[in-house]
This record gives C-alpha cells, structure tokens and sequence, in this order.
C-alpha cells in the first residue's frame, strides 16, 4: 500500500530513496496529535521546483524535530492573494485538520499560506483551536500559532504578505502597460491571415491565410453581411486556421478585434459583484490609445486602421439601437439594412408616414403595416423616384452659395464617411480637448477657492494643463482645415461623388439636404405626370447661388433658341 500523495511527490522531482529519508514512502499512521499536514505552493509554473523541494525538506526536518509524522503533502499552482480563486488543495490541507486526521499544518512561509491579509489568517487560527486545538507552523520564520502572542505575529506577517502582493501585482501591470504602448504584440492567439514571428514582438501578415483574411475583410468593406460571407467561403470548401467551417460569429469576432489592423487591442479587467478585481480581462473592440489620442500600431494588419473604423460602423449600423430596443452598440440582433435611397425618407402625402420599399415601388408604411383603415396609402414605382432624387440633389447643391450651412454638413458627412479615420481622430482630440479644459477649472478651483494647493503646485500644474491645452487646440484646427469643398460646386463631380457612393452614402448624402420628401397623390391611375412635378422636396437651406441661377439661365437661353 503507498501513499495517496505519491505521485505528487514524484512529480517535485524526489527519488524514491530520498522520499524514505524523509519519511514521506510509507503511509503514515498514529495518533491524530503525532500527525501533520504539510502544504507548499508556487504561484506561477516559472517557480522553480528546485525552491519547492527545499520547502518541504524544510518541513519534513522541523517535523522530525518536533516528533512529527507527515501525514500528507499538499501542492498546487495559485495564487493567494485573489479572493476570486479557489485553492482547493489549500482547503483539503485545512479540512484535513478540522475534521481531526492530524493536528498540525505545516507551511514553509506565512505568504504561502495566505496573502489575504490578517483577517483571514486570524479566521483560520480561531477554527484550528476552536474546533480541534490545532495549530499552524511557519518552518522558515519558526513560529507556532500555538505559542502565546503568535497570533499577532501570524497577523503582522499576513498584513505584510497582502501589501507585497498588491506591490507585485502595480509593477507587473505597469510593465505590462508598457509593454503594450511601445508597440508590441502582447501575445496569445493572433487573428486569422496574421502570426507573430518568434521573438519579434510584431505581427506579420502570414502568407498562407492572408489572401483569405483581405478576401473577408474586402466582403466586409463591400457591406457584405457575416451570415453571406461564411456561407460563401464555406461552399467553397474554405476552412479556419483550426480546420472548421466558417460561422457568421467568427466573422464577426474577426472583424471587430483590433489586432486585425495590427493594433494593439485595449484590454478591460473584470469585476465581481462587490467590485473585486478578478483575474479575468475582456478584449474591448478598440485599440490601445496613446497620450495623444491615436492608436498603437504593433505591426502589420489585414485592414488599414482606416477600413476597420469603415468596417466597425458598417457592423455597428447593422446592430444599432435605432427603436429604442435598448440593444448595447455593435451587439444584439441584427438590423436589415437599407436597399432603397428614398426608403424612409419619402413620405406619404395621406398619412405623411414614411414610404418604405415594396420590391420595385414604394409603398405607404402605414397602410403596410395597419390596413387601409389607418390610411388608404399610395403606391409609385421606386426606380423613377430614386433617379429623380439623385437629380434633385445634385441640382439643389450647385444652386446652393458656398457658405451655406447644408453645404458644409453635406461636406462634414461626406468626408466623415470617406475618411472615417479623420473622423474618430477628431472625435478624440475633441473629448481630450474637453476633458483638458474640464481639469484647468477644477485645479483653478482647488486653488483660488479651496486654497488646498499652494502656489508652486498650481503653477507648475497650470503650465502642464496650459501647454496640452493649446496643443489640442492645435489638433483639432489643424483636422477642421483643409476640407476641400471644390467637388460640390461642380455638376460633373456632384454626380460623381453620388455614384460612386452606395445606398447608405446617397442616403447619407441626401439626408444632409433634405428634411422631408413628399410625393403628390396621382390624378388618375397611370397618372403620367412627370415625377418631378410630384415630388416636393422641403430643403434644409433654400439660399441661391447667384452664379449657379444665372448659369441654369444660359442653358435654358440656349435650349429655347429658335434653330439658324
């Protein structure tokens, strides 16, 4: 018969010859006050077995000395600082004092028992002489629970062990941190068509997955739905890194992960109920920002930062909270996206509800939806109405003069939609801007109205907050110049920049114009009035451009001229 902790044993690296000098070959029996429990624990695998077994020779020598027989030797991997962690090894050592198989637990150092602080351990000492005159012994410090004013000691040390522990725990995430900003690849699973060179740091597009990664990420650019795109690469007998069939949730996941653009993703811990760090972290679907607001490239990516941001508000529009359904941004069931330009945004001229597409026309959502008791609704063919709306657009915006306001939203849209890394650069550089000024009245106020800052302090602060304030003021001027407003006074290239858009653009676009678009009812069925005296468009700004007037004038000049 052999001992039930045998294997452990063997597993420390003890030979059979040694495990017999320490009296650890043969199971021990005897009376439970002769007996012992011994525990020993290394937080992380790079603690060397070597320290490990000279704990537990340690202890086997202070056992012996005190006529002791080990009973059994507990060992794990954990740590004893998260509350969150379950040793379970560390809780049989204890049950197997409480219910009375031994009188004594062993441990090499107070911080192997615990880095829970004095509380815990002070817990721990009450139920071993409560319940069964048990005691705890430190081999390495030689203190005995047992012995008159240890408990304090058992305390002191306990309290210090927690404090070493918070103090491991700031320096290796502040390393950690570190780490990340100076650009480099934190490790772990790289995302699919990427891998990280063996001690590069980098990531780097790996050739024999990244055709497919851009293929996807192409899909993705081209409003592709995740669903479509799997079942896409799947007929194609296209397969994961792990060999799997694809799965919308994979594209999904794929899409949404920074690393994608080789970025260093932001990592966010997680909590318990009473607010407790856990030994958990979550991926946040954005990168690592540095002081100055921008992303922390570690590497190369399938994407450009540019497309990812495109690709996060295709996907984030899919899924956005439009009804008030309370669904978080990027999550939740999905949103069917818009097929029509005018869908939504034309109104009926009964009811003035919306229009929504009905396959090759436009209907009356109302009567749609609620029967022809809540409006009788009309009906007009969707293909004309759209042609007609991109001919109204582009007509209104080059009649309308260069300062006019709809002139400048349609540019910020635009170029917030053609250039959405400009875009989330500005939005940052204004939250930054404000949260800097936020911080100049608080530190006046602690100052000039609290007096808890002598003047020193604050005029050093103030400069910081001076310097960073200007510089952001910099930023943010130097992203709101430039806008380059040429395309949208010239017919040619207003029509080009709608057709080169998709749906959503023109919608956008049109939007931006447009408050409302009202169709008139038709005389007759198979009304032949052109759909442009049927349409009433109600402008944003129905200022006139001068030059564009009397441009239009010439035209009509000529096209009316008698021929010869």
């Amino acid at each position: 018969m052999e001992r039930q902790d045998l294997p452990n044993l063997r597993a420390l690296g003890f030979k059979d010859d040694e495990l017999k000098e320490l009296g650890l070959w043969e199971p021990a029996t005897g009376e439970p006050a002769d007996l012992a429990e011994a525990y020993i624990r290394r937080s992380k695998k790079k603690d060397t077995l070597t320290a490990l077994r000279g704990h537990l020779r340690d202890i086997c020598r202070r056992a012996h000395e005190e006529g002791k027989t080990v009973r059994h030797v507990w060992f794990e991997q954990r740590s004893a600082s998260k509350a969150h962690i379950r040793r379970e090894e560390f809780d049989s050592s204890c049950d197997a004092v409480l219910r009375g198989l031994s009188k004594t637990l062993y441990v090499w150092r107070t911080d192997r028992l615990s880095r829970r602080g004095m509380g815990a351990v002070d817990r721990l000492i009450d139920d071993f002489e409560r319940k069964q005159r048990a005691r705890i012994v430190s081999t390495s410090e030689g203190l005995d629970s047992s012995q008159p004013g240890m408990r304090i000691v058992f305390g002191i040390l306990a309290d210090r062990a927690r404090e070493e522990a918070k103090s491991i725990t700031e320096r290796t995430q502040s390393s950690s941190d570190e780490f990340k900003r100076e650009g480099n690849w934190h490790g772990g699973v790289t995302p699919f068509g990427l891998y990280s060179p063996k001690g590069s740091k980098k990531l780097k597009r790996l050739p024999s997955e990244y055709p497919l990664a851009r293929r996807i990420a192409e899909y993705l650019l081209a409003s592709k739905v995740p669903q479509w795109i799997a079942e896409k690469l799947n007929s194609e007998g296209k397969r994961t890194r792990k060999g799997k069939m694809w799965r919308a949730q994979t594209i999904i996941h794929l899409a949404h992960s920074p690393a994608w653009a080789g970025l260093v993703p932001n990592r966010q811990r997680v909590f318990d109920a009473d607010g407790n760090p856990l030994d958990k972290w979550v991926k946040r679907a954005e990168p690592l920002l540095n002081t100055k607001g921008e992303p922390v490239s570690c590497g190369e990516g399938v994407v450009t930062y540019a497309e990812w941001l495109k690709i996060q508000r295709i996907l984030s529009g899919r899924t956005s909270n439009e009804r008030g359904k309370g669904r978080s941004k990027g999550t939740g069931r999905g949103v069917r996206q818009h097929k029509t330009v005018a869908g939504w945004i034309l109104r009926c001229p009964r009811c003035s509800g919306p229009m929504s597409n009905g396959g090759t026309n436009y209907r009356c959502d109302t009567r749609a939806t609620q029967g022809k008791t809540a409006c009788e609704g009309t009906v007009t063919a969707r293909a004309r109405v759209d042609e007609a709306v991109a001919v109204l657009w582009i007509n209104h915006i080059w009649s309308l003069r260069p300062e006019s306001p709809t002139i400048r939203e349609i540019a910020r849209r635009w170029l917030a939609y053609e250039s959405p890394e400009k875009e989330a650069r500005k939005q940052r550089a204004t939250a930054l801007y404000d949260a800097a000024i936020e911080r100049q009245v608080k530190l006046r106020k602690e100052f000039f109205v609290f007096g808890r800052m002598d003047e020193a302090t604050f005029e050093s602060l103030r400069q910081q907050q001076d310097e960073l304030v200007a510089e952001l003021r910099k930023e943010l001027d130097e992203l709101s110049s430039g806008e380059d407003l040429t395309p949208l006074m010239d017919p040619e290239a207003l029509a080009a920049i709608w057709q080169a858009e998709g749906i959503e653009g023109r919608r956008e676009l049109f939007k931006a114009a447009c408050k409302k678009l009202t169709i008139s009812l038709p005389t007759k069925p198979g009304d032949r009035t052109p759909i442009f005296d049927r349409l009433q468009p109600e402008w944003r700004d129905e200022t006139v451009n001068p030059a564009a007037e009397a441009a239009w004038d010439r035209r009509e000049a000529r096209l009316t001229q008698p021929a010869g």
